[in-house]
């Protein structure tokens, strides 16, 4: 009997072990992996851009050039060169991807970009510049607070900073500024709180792409934080969150002002 059940454990722990392993090199895992199979590694100045084989990409130049102009608008470094990866189908993006999204910035700082967006980007419909500068923003502050800190980091600010720092606001899905406030004075509006809770469902919202208007909106928010404190303080409210979780305290330490109070008087300044 108790070979038996020694035998199981053996066959059950190898295969956890072979899964975890395909997982890495072939699944959802993959982006974490510090083994890149099917992939042409591209080191350069800034970052080390991975290309499917297979896949039609060339635009290197265009990736790295971003990073300087996030840094300095961050204030940080990256600690290490983001990694980029870039597939040649739908189906090995899916296969290799915990998302469908056409970019997506992981918590270790890399990003993976869709076969569509791309396509998406040669075509015009989208910028792969504004894109990435957005994603890159996630990256370095994702780098900077390192993975625990990250998941932790206040998912509405993470975007609001995103699309604030890549001029994202009125192109392509996303509402101008001007835009929002119509939206805003509408009745639209999605406490910073709410998102990415159950609470966000319960908001109703009037307007022609819900996430991108949330998006927007947040971005708006960090607007006027950085018109009231200016941008200095902004970034020591953004740096202390990398550093420790707790958004109430460390707003109210570095701004003098509780965040709900603040958040109504942004909407009362609209």
């Amino acid at each position: 009997m108790k070979k038996k059940l020694k035998y199981i454990i053996i066959i059950f722990s190898t295969a956890i072990f072979v899964f975890i392993i395909y997982s890495f090199l072939f699944g959802k895992l993959f982006p974490y992996s510090p083994v890149i199979l099917g992939f042409s590694e591209n080191a350069l100045v800034y970052t080390v851009v991975y290309v499917q084989n297979g896949a039609d990409f060339n635009d290197f130049e265009k990736i790295d050039s971003l990073i300087p102009n996030v840094e300095k608008f961050h204030e940080l470094k990256f600690l290490k060169k983001p990694r980029v990866f870039i597939f040649k189908d739908a189906e090995s993006f899916y296969r290799r991807s915990m998302t469908k999204a056409r970019f997506c910035a992981l918590y270790n700082g890399d990003i993976i970009i869709s076969p569509w967006a791309i396509k998406e980007a040669e075509k015009g419909k989208i910028s792969l510049g504004i894109y990435l500068t957005h994603e890159l923003s996630h990256s370095i502050l994702h780098q900077n607070s390192g993975m625990i800190k990250a998941f932790r980091y206040p998912p509405w600010l993470l975007e609001g900073i995103a699309v604030y720092s890549s001029n994202q606001m009125g192109t392509t899905f996303y509402p101008s500024k001007e835009e929002t406030y119509n939206y805003i004075r509408k009745g639209n509006f999605v406490p910073p709180e709410y998102f990415k809770t159950d609470k966000e469902n319960e908001i109703d919202l009037d307007v022609q792409y819900r996430v991108t208007f949330m998006y927007s909106e947040f971005a708006c928010i960090v607007d006027y934080l950085i018109e009231k404190y200016g941008k200095e303080k902004f970034l020591e409210y953004m740096i202390q969150l990398t550093k420790s979780s707790g958004n109430d305290k460390i707003f109210k330490k570095t701004f003098g002002a509780d965040f709900d109070e603040a958040i109504r008087d942004f909407r009362e300044s609209i």
